[in-house]
């Protein structure tokens, strides 16, 4: 190398401050894919990605074939850098130290931090390409490779690490969240309560999303007939329960299509009425809301009795209401919850947990009562009177109105959380 002049020695330097920076960069652009990205990209055929994904299996040898790139080119323009020193300043003693201090401030600059930045930020950028070539290259210094690993996984499994089984983690349902929620800027809101909805499913039971027991609207069969052809002509649902003065001694369901086009003939009465009804469904308030929409959907059927481990009924759900916990806010009452001008929210205390934590991205809790009016209640052993604030689980909230059995309209402060 004596025999080169400055000009080669100089090119060499910079050929080798190219190759760290080659190396370096790659390194942090491997790591830094996107795993379920790269697997998209993989079934797509494309052929970077494939060839990085299958690098990327065996992060030992990729690793290895990239510190001992790295280690050949590092010492290789130290050693340069030290001739030169030598040949621009033979008389100083401390040249090749303030040599060497410049290259470490070089490397660190151009071979190191730059690339890196870069690679993190766009790392498919660097990736792709690099996989080209550290697959010839690992192949070329494989025996090398090789055996450097047998030592560095002896003292892997010394921490039970195993390479060879290591494998992508699946995503948890909490991380899946948070991607969801982070989507904004690719899928619109309504599609994200959708698909967090989807999530929830598993964890969801019909009791979280039924009708209560003290809302359900039927017909009392000990009603005049007049009363109840009244009640079935205004009635917003297309099925009623049908029952004898409580809801507990309920004879069956009544869907009004069978009904409308004979409650103006003359012979109608309840004996025609009970002649329609189907038979009643009952459902433990503990069945998860995924298996409650396959009976539904095998049995075909759209609607049952929620009741408790005594045979008491707790409410009523349809299959509507364990589609709405997937869609929740496409048929649901928009003006539950109404955003203000000064960031608080008013929002409807009917409105179930579920749905205000799906709607607003908190976390109050679900366990327990299922609505807010219930929850405030239970934080406050009593039903608070309007003008009361509160800090609800670490949400600051006033209570507007209430009645004499259940609060009715709170306002979520801003920022209370």
């Amino acid at each position: 190398m004596n025999d080169l002049s400055l000009g080669m020695l100089f090119g060499i330097l910079a050929a080798m401050l190219l190759l760290s920076a080659f190396f370096s960069g790659s390194e942090t652009a491997l790591m830094a894919l996107n795993r379920y990205r790269l697997r998209h990209l993989v079934k797509l055929k494309h052929k970077g990605a494939i060839k990085a994904h299958r690098l990327l299996q065996r992060p030992d040898s990729l690793l290895g074939m990239i510190l001992l790139g790295n280690i050949f080119v590092n010492t290789a323009a130290a050693s340069v850098v030290t001739i030169i020193a030598i040949r621009l300043y033979p008389d100083q003693e401390s040249s090749v130290l303030i040599a060497d201090g410049i290259l470490i401030l070089v490397t660190l600059i151009f071979s190191e931090a730059t690339p890196k930045t870069y690679a993190a930020v766009k790392p498919e950028t660097l990736a792709f390409p690099s996989a080209w070539v550290y697959v010839p290259l690992i192949k070329l210094f494989y025996p090398i490779i090789q055996f450097v690993n047998i030592f560095v996984n002896l003292l892997l499994r010394m921490f039970r690490v195993n390479i060879k089984t290591h494998s992508l983690e699946s995503l948890s349902k909490d991380e899946l969240k948070v991607i969801i929620a982070e989507a904004e800027s690719i899928m619109p809101p309504r599609y994200q309560k959708m698909l967090m909805g989807i999530l929830d499913l598993e964890s969801a039971t019909v009791e979280d999303i039924m009708t209560p027991r003290n809302e359900i609207v039927g017909i009392d069969l000990e009603a005049p007939i007049e009363e109840i052809v009244t009640q079935i002509k205004v009635s917003s649902h297309t099925r009623i329960p049908v029952y004898k003065k409580s809801i507990d001694r309920i004879i069956g369901f009544l869907h009004l299509r069978k009904v409308l086009t004979l409650i103006n003939h003359d012979d109608f009465d309840k004996q025609l009425l009970i002649s329609l009804l189907s038979k009643p469904i009952f459902i433990p308030d503990t069945t998860p809301v995924h298996s409650q929409m396959i009976k539904f959907k095998a049995e075909k059927i759209r609607i049952g009795l929620v009741v408790d481990e005594y045979g008491d009924v707790q409410g009523l759900v349809t299959m509507d209401d364990l589609l709405q916990e997937i869609v929740g806010e496409i048929i649901t009452d928009e003006n539950a919850v109404r955003k203000q001008v000064d960031g608080s929210y008013l929002v409807d205390a009917n409105i179930t947990i579920r749905e205000l934590n799906r709607s607003l991205q908190w976390d109050l809790p679900t366990e327990g009562p299922k609505t807010l009016n219930g929850l405030i209640i239970e934080f406050m052993e009593t039903i608070p009177e309007a003008g009361t604030s509160i800090k609800l689980y670490g949400y600051a909230l006033e209570i507007l109105k209430r009645d004499e059995m259940a609060v009715k309209l709170v306002k979520f402060l801003p920022e209370s959380h």
